[in-house]
């Protein structure tokens, strides 16, 4: 049973391919530059390790939420989008909380995707409690 709204724990999900291959990035990445560096080297480095294997990988990607007829421009900025399938948010925390499954939810919620990888590049290795996938379901 997941230990936080949204996430997700089984076998059987969206873009498992595009997971498998983010999650091996952020693997590599991690290992070749530790557990040291502020999120934005994180990004950046998955990114270029992303888009090295064929993968399309945007960073920073901005995102309008809708209310009540207004459009707030840029109410979010999404750390990484892959093949315009899965949100990547890259952390350097001690520990992830409950605050950060609900920016993945709400980035989720608000694009037309449904698929977010939570990575805490702090967490060593990253294997170990750094990776937290997370699907919205749409009703």
């Amino acid at each position: 049973m997941p230990r936080y709204w949204g996430e997700h724990s089984g076998d059987d999900y969206p873009h498992q391919d595009i997971t498998q291959a983010i999650i091996e990035a952020a693997i590599r990445v991690q290992n070749a530059l530790g557990p040291g560096l502020l999120e934005d080297a994180y990004k950046a480095c998955l990114a270029h390790a992303l888009r090295g294997s064929g993968h399309k990988a945007l960073r920073e990607v901005r995102l309008d939420i809708v209310w009540e007829g207004l459009t707030v421009e840029g109410a979010y900025k999404m750390d990484l989008v892959v093949d315009d399938k899965v949100v990547v948010e890259a952390k350097t925390v001690e520990k992830l909380v409950d605050a950060h499954f609900a920016q993945v939810n709400t980035q989720l919620r608000f694009s037309s995707l449904q698929v977010g990888l939570l990575l805490n590049f702090r967490s060593w290795p990253l294997k170990d409690g750094g990776i937290r996938r997370v699907v919205h379901t749409r009703d």
